[in-house]
């Protein structure tokens, strides 16, 4: 749907789904065209965003809280690996893992990202109030949980 069609189509006429799908799509594109610079993808941030947040966290751990499977994170770290922006350590407890960090040179990538994640909040909530947008976020939320315990069913079958 284009931008101007969007504009002018009664939101009540749009399936939450595919409002919720364009978000994301847009989304996506503003953060990869914002991260550019840095050589890094919106993917990576948010794995980037895990590890700097998550204690000692492996691989699997990264899978799940990011819900992609063990190739996709394993090739996204090897990417952030030669990227200079992680280490991975053999676990001393478990040696079958690895342990991920963020390099000095990762610490510096996750401060830009934040800023970045702080513009984009202030674009896009520039034209709500403060209620206004506390509302949103706790329905943004609720919603992310309902999907999320939707898939959860979905998987136990």
């Amino acid at each position: 749907m284009s931008l101007e069609k969007l504009k002018n189509t009664d939101a009540t006429k749009i399936p939450p789904g595919k409002l919720i799908s364009m978000i994301s799509k847009e989304s996506h594109l503003y953060f990869n065209h914002k991260l550019e610079p840095l050589g890094i993808s919106a993917n990576l941030m948010h794995i980037l965003f895990e590890v700097k947040n998550q204690k000692e966290i492996n691989q699997e751990k990264i899978a799940k809280a990011c819900s992609i499977n063990k190739g996709a994170v394993t090739r996204s770290i090897t990417k952030l690996k030669d990227k200079n922006l992680i280490k991975r350590e053999t676990d001393e407890n478990n040696r079958r893992q690895n342990i991920i960090t963020l390099t000095e040179k990762g610490e510096k990538t996750y401060k830009e990202c934040v800023k970045i994640l702080y513009q984009y909040e202030k674009d896009l909530f520039n034209e709500l109030n403060k209620e206004e947008k506390e509302i949103f976020q706790k329905i943004l939320k609720n919603t992310a949980i309902r999907i999320n315990e939707i898939n959860q069913k979905e998987k136990k079958g």
